[in-house]
């Protein structure tokens, strides 16, 4: 009998270490908000200014990804939870990170007409690398009242307006 009790003495306390055999992962310091892992995969279309849409902060706020080829210039839009409509924040810069080819470029604020000082949903910046006729993925990223924020984007052909 002792043997018997022993024995699910052990069993007992491996049970929460086994588990069904998946690890948690802990929290990553400085975790920024971005959307579930689920939706990673959903596709928003085409956002209001002709590119990509990715959310940011799992959609408190979606940010729109636009380049144009000729200038080697980006504009990326915060826009609110619906998509659509501009969501000036309080920021200098935000940042846009490509994987291939491998490129940063820090996005200057260049508010829209209307929008208070001090605010803006329009981001632009210049790179050679951005004059690359191809389809971009990468990630943006940025601060909104202390808040950090991250969103992936894919740019997926015909969705932004001009052809590759």
């Amino acid at each position: 009998m002792t043997k018997y009790l022993l024995a699910m003495m052990v069993v007992a306390a491996t049970l929460p270490v086994v588990g069904c055999g998946e690890k948690a992962t802990p929290p990553a310091p400085n975790q920024t908000a971005q959307a579930p892992a689920a939706e990673e995969d959903h596709h928003h279309g085409t956002g209001p200014h002709g590119g990509t849409i990715a959310d940011w902060g799992g959609g408190v706020y979606h940010v729109e990804f636009t380049v144009d080829h000729g200038k080697k210039s980006t504009a990326v839009y915060i826009l609110g939870s619906d998509g659509k409509s501009p969501q000036p924040i309080k920021a200098d810069k935000i940042m846009l990170s490509i994987t291939e080819p491998a490129t940063q470029v820090e996005l200057k604020a260049d508010p829209l007409a209307g929008e208070a000082a001090g605010t803006s949903s329009r981001f632009v910046g210049e790179h050679d690398n951005l004059g690359i006729v191809r389809e971009f993925a990468g990630s943006i990223t940025g601060e909104v009242d202390g808040t950090p924020y991250a969103g992936d984007f894919v740019e997926v052909a015909g969705d932004h307006g001009h052809e590759h």
